[in-house]
C-alpha cells in the first residue's frame, strides 16, 4: 500500500535523477564520433604486394539506445507525477481550530496555497503600525480612532519692556534699557488622534494566526496520508512516440 506523502517523498529525487539522465543523455548524442564508425581492409594489386591489416572502428553509440535509455527514465517521472496528481485530487482535509472545524473538506493543492499565503500575512501582522506605548490611548467613538487625554500647553507672547537704569536729572537724560519680556497670551489643547493599532491587538492576531498556520499544517499532513493507486502513464506515452 502506497502512500501520498511516500510518493511526495521520492518525487523530488526521481527529478534529480531523470534531471541527470536526460542531461547525460543530450550530452552523448552531441559526440558525433561515438556515433560513428568503419571497417575497411587492404588489397595489394599482386600476391607479392605489402600485406596490411584491417581496420576498424566500433559504433559506441546507438541513438535508438540512449533515446530508449532517456525514455525509461522520463517514464518512471511520469508515473510518479501522474500518481501525485490524480491523488491530489481527493486528498482532502478538514482545516480545525481550537476544535472547531474552520474549513471543510479542503483539498490539499489548496492547503499549499494556504501554507505561503498565512506565511506572507504574517509579514504583513508583525509590521502593522502599533500606538506610541509612551501615550495612554483610549478609543474615540465619534472618529473610530484613537486618541490621547488632552494637553494643555501655553501659547506666549513677547511683549517690550523698558528698565530704568537711571533717573533723569537736570542735566543727563534717564538711562532706559528696552528688553522683551515672554507673556501668556493664551492656551493650547492639544488631543493625538491615530489610525494605528494597540500592540496587544498585534499579539492577538499573530497569536490567531499561529494556530491557524498549524492547523493547515496539520490537516496538509492528513490529506498526504491517503492511500494511492499507481499510474502507469509513460508506457503509454512513449510507447507511441518512439514505437
Amino acid at each position: 500500500m502506497t502512500m501520498l506523502n511516500q510518493i511526495l517523498a521520492v518525487e523530488k529525487g526521481v527529478k534529480a535523477d531523470v534531471q541527470r539522465r536526460v542531461s547525460d543523455v543530450h550530452h552523448t548524442v552531441q559526440k558525433a564520433p561515438l556515433l560513428s564508425g568503419i571497417s575497411r581492409t587492404y588489397q595489394p594489386i599482386d600476391d607479392e604486394g605489402e600485406q596490411l591489416p584491417p581496420e576498424s572502428t566500433r559504433v559506441q553509440v546507438k541513438v535508438e539506445d540512449v533515446v530508449k535509455d532517456a525514455a525509461d527514465a522520463l517514464t518512471r517521472l511520469f508515473d510518479v507525477t501522474a500518481t501525485k496528481d490524480v491523488a491530489n485530487c481527493s486528498a482532502k482535509a478538514d482545516v480545525v481550530v481550537d476544535g472547531r472545524v474552520l474549513l471543510e473538506d479542503v483539498p490539499v493543492t489548496y492547503l499549499l496555497f494556504l501554507e505561503k499565503q498565512l506565511v506572507d500575512l504574517r509579514t504583513l501582522i508583525s509590521k502593522l503600525p502599533t500606538l506610541d506605548p509612551s501615550e495612554t490611548w483610549t478609543l474615540d467613538a465619534n472618529t473610530d480612532t484613537w486618541r490621547t487625554e488632552p494637553v494643555k500647553t501655553t501659547r506666549t507672547k513677547k511683549v517690550p519692556r523698558n528698565h530704568v537704569l537711571a533717573e533723569a536729572t537736570e542735566h543727563h537724560p534717564a538711562q532706559v534699557q528696552v528688553f522683551t519680556e515672554d507673556v501668556v497670551v493664551g492656551y493650547w489643547t492639544k488631543v493625538t488622534f491615530s489610525g494605528a493599532v494597540p500592540q496587544r491587538r498585534v499579539n492577538e492576531l499573530l497569536d490567531r494566526l499561529t494556530k491557524l498556520q498549524d492547523a493547515v499544517k496539520y490537516a496538509r499532513e492528513e490529506a498526504n496520508g491517503i492511500e494511492v493507486v499507481d499510474r502507469r502513464i509513460g508506457d503509454a506515452l512513449f510507447g507511441y512516440l518512439f514505437g
